[in-house]
């Protein structure tokens, strides 16, 4: 597969946006290209990960709970699986498995710490975008905990429920 055409699911992921085309396509040269066959688990919940998984093409599936393959929510061409692996070490939230030929790139911690060895801006790029994410995951909690402030805890009997397990939340007059 041509270089361009691995470069391109990177532009339209939000960690590489920014980045000049030189290091997107370093990335990709460098990066470990893999292809999984229907039903071959990408990533599974629980474990270790240490490299992030682009999907070029293809498509797999998040399995639900219940591990059941034909259920479950679908992961795209275009789509990037642990992304923050490929900088830190992360424990996998879902089992992804690829519904049908799947193509990606394996971003691994090891290339992307070499590729910042060599580039420094990719360290500024790549530290940019997290500490936004943490500000906007900031923002969100914020905005919930003063949702939850102006919420009283009613207990379920004065609310007129005989659900006696479960809190009710009303609004404070």
């Amino acid at each position: 597969m041509a270089i361009d055409a691995l470069v391109k699911p990177l532009l339209s992921l939000p960690i590489f946006r920014g980045l000049k085309p030189l290091q997107l396509t370093e990335i990709v040269r460098r990066a470990e290209r893999i292809v999984y066959a229907p039903g071959t688990v990408i990533v599974a919940e629980n474990r270790v990960s240490d490299a992030a998984i682009v999907i070029v093409s293809g498509c797999c599936i998040r399995l639900d709970d219940d591990a059941d393959k034909s259920r479950g929510e679908l992961v795209l061409e275009g789509s990037i699986i642990a992304e923050l692996a490929m900088l830190v070490e992360v424990v996998h939230v879902a089992t992804i498995v690829a519904k049908d030929r799947v193509k990606a790139l394996r971003l691994t911690q090891d290339l992307m710490r070499e590729l910042m060895e060599e580039d420094s801006a990719l360290v500024e790029h790549f530290s940019s975008h997290i500490v936004g994410r943490l500000h906007a995951l900031a923002e969100e909690l914020g905005a919930v905990d003063r949702l939850l402030a102006t919420c009283a805890i009613v207990p379920p009997s004065m609310a007129g429920l005989e659900l006696a397990s479960k809190p009710h939340f009303q609004p404070v007059p």
